[in-house]
């Protein structure tokens, strides 16, 4: 019987989507792997549909570089909708580092200046210089990354196929962590002081 009751509980929640013309995302409610709950339509505003903050972003930091998202934290309105947006801004010499989203696809749409960009297989290794108008697709988990090849700043705006992609940072995994160096050095084939100072940039401890 219990499981009965989470089965038409799961089919209710996850129709809200399907049934209706949108599902404008709860924010206050948990989120699952289906999306969040749908707010009120009563409570639903144009407001909900709009999003105003794709600005450029502070590249003052490791990285030289700026993601400014519209994700369903940051945009309720593509709840439920598969996609979302954001804005990429890297200073000369930054980069976005190796990183995946398990979640979505990523299409990168150059605007100003040059990014060499990249992603990768077990079998091969896939890059280009990109300039304004070129257009590149990463596929959902590959391995991938961005760097400023130009002279000046570059910037891009970002899709991607769902509306909240996630992200796994390569660097901030291997170092951002307590997992003792000694231990990474093993499995990295890096040096123990190698590990240590490059902890020490990400706030790694160990």
């Amino acid at each position: 019987m219990i499981y009965i009751l989470f089965l038409f509980s799961l089919l209710a929640f996850t129709s809200n989507a399907a049934v209706n013309d949108f599902c404008v995302a709860d924010l206050k409610g948990p989120d699952s792997p289906s999306g969040y709950q749908c707010k009120p339509t009563k409570e639903v505003t144009v407001d909900d549909f709009v999003f105003s903050g794709l600005v450029a972003g502070n590249t003052t930091n490791t990285f030289n570089a700026a993601l400014t998202s519209a994700f369903v934290t940051d945009f309720p309105g593509v709840n439920g909708l598969g996609v979302s947006a954001a804005r990429l801004d890297i200073a000369k010499g930054g980069s976005i580092p190796m990183h995946t989203h398990p979640a979505a696809t990523e299409l990168l749409i150059m605007v100003e200046g040059k990014i060499t960009a990249g992603f990768m297989t077990p079998f091969a290794v896939y890059t280009k210089t990109l300039k304004p108008g070129d257009i590149m697709v990463f596929p959902q988990g590959q391995l991938h990354f961005q760097v400023n090849s130009g002279k000046g700043k570059a910037t891009a705006f970002l899709a991607f196929s769902s509306a909240n992609p996630g992200a796994q940072l390569l660097d901030l995994l291997l170092f951002g962590n307590s997992i003792p160096s000694e231990l990474i050095a093993q499995t990295t084939f890096l040096d123990v002081d190698q590990v240590k100072k490059v902890k020490r940039r990400f706030g790694g401890r160990g």
